[in-house]
């Protein structure tokens, strides 16, 4: 089976802690990189996962804080020393143009490639980028600066033959095409043969969802219905859910019962407070409400 892989890199918040680096993590989609958000330090968490920069594909920012994007130059520069030439696009909300092309033309004049950045509303939920293998659907989070999430959806395959049907019924190969893709076969003598005798299903797509920052909000939940994993902030224990919604965070138990109603496969907490050195405490408390819960953290590889 393809990839599908999510690499954390980095999974704190805004206070810098030993335990955690800020938020970066990188969605391996058979083989093509999708980086979501770039905390400081990313290129070094880049390395040290063995992750392959020349794979690097896209880049999606969810928000303007600096937990989430000061990793940027840091990452552009090393990818120029390493000789990448080929261009690198960045989806982000808008602002990034203003701050960050200044800091390229400064320091990383020399790039042999260019920096792309697409911005896109977080107010509403639209499809940001698409190619054969994948869908990228933004997530409209409720933080106190303009912010999205990142709903990637894998495509559909196409059924797989079965090769002793195929050779039973002596079906030209000009008509394969046309049956992987759910076409009947119609003999000489005008029988018709279902696609469904002459194929398997291919295995169901995967889809991923990335929802940090945000208060708890109820209005994602149709837009992520039944992703198999979801990534939610944790940022709080439910003892602080009144900081939580002041600073347009949610808590453990909050991000778990999103989850439970958007019947996901798996949940991840991430986006954690310095105040918990146990992270723990917020695992226990999501399990509460959605047992099927696990921690994020630096250097997990979780595969779907």
């Amino acid at each position: 089976m393809e990839k599908f892989e999510l690499d954390i890199l980095g999974c704190g918040s805004a206070t810098p802690t030993t335990l955690h680096n800020p938020s970066s993590q990188v969605l391996n989609i058979r083989d093509k990189l999708f980086m979501i958000d770039c905390g400081e330090g990313t290129q070094l968490q880049f390395r040290r996962n063995k992750l392959r920069f020349g794979r690097l594909s896209r880049i999606f920012i969810s928000h303007l804080h600096g937990d989430h994007c000061f990793g940027l130059i840091g990452l552009i520069s090393t990818l120029g020393l390493l000789g990448r030439t080929g261009s690198i696009v960045i989806h982000s909300v808008a602002g990034l143009e203003h701050t960050l092309r200044p800091e390229i033309d400064f320091f990383c004049k020399d790039n042999p490639f260019e920096v792309k950045i697409e911005t896109f509303n977080p107010k509403s939920s639209e499809m940001i980028y698409e190619d054969r293998s994948v869908s990228v659907k933004t997530i409209p989070l409720a933080h106190r600066a303009p912010c999205a999430g990142f709903l990637f959806q894998e495509k559909q395959k196409e059924a797989h033959l079965l090769p002793d049907m195929i050779k039973f019924y002596n079906i030209p190969v000009k008509e394969l095409a046309k049956i992987k893709q759910g076409s009947d076969f119609v003999t000489k003598e005008g029988k018709v043969i279902s696609h469904e005798r002459l194929t398997i299903p291919a295995k169901p797509p995967r889809s991923y969802a990335y929802c940090s920052d945000t208060a708890y909000s109820e209005k994602i939940v149709p837009i992520i219905e039944g992703v198999d994993l979801l990534y939610h902030e944790a940022t709080f224990a439910d003892a602080n859910r009144s900081r939580a919604r002041k600073t347009g965070h949610s808590t453990a138990r909050q991000a778990a019962q999103i989850a439970k109603m958007a019947n996901a496969g798996k949940l991840m907490l991430g986006h954690f407070s310095a105040r918990y050195p146990d992270n723990n405490v917020l695992l226990e408390e999501a399990k509460e409400v959605f047992p099927n819960t696990v921690l994020a953290s630096e250097g997990l590889r979780e595969k779907l």
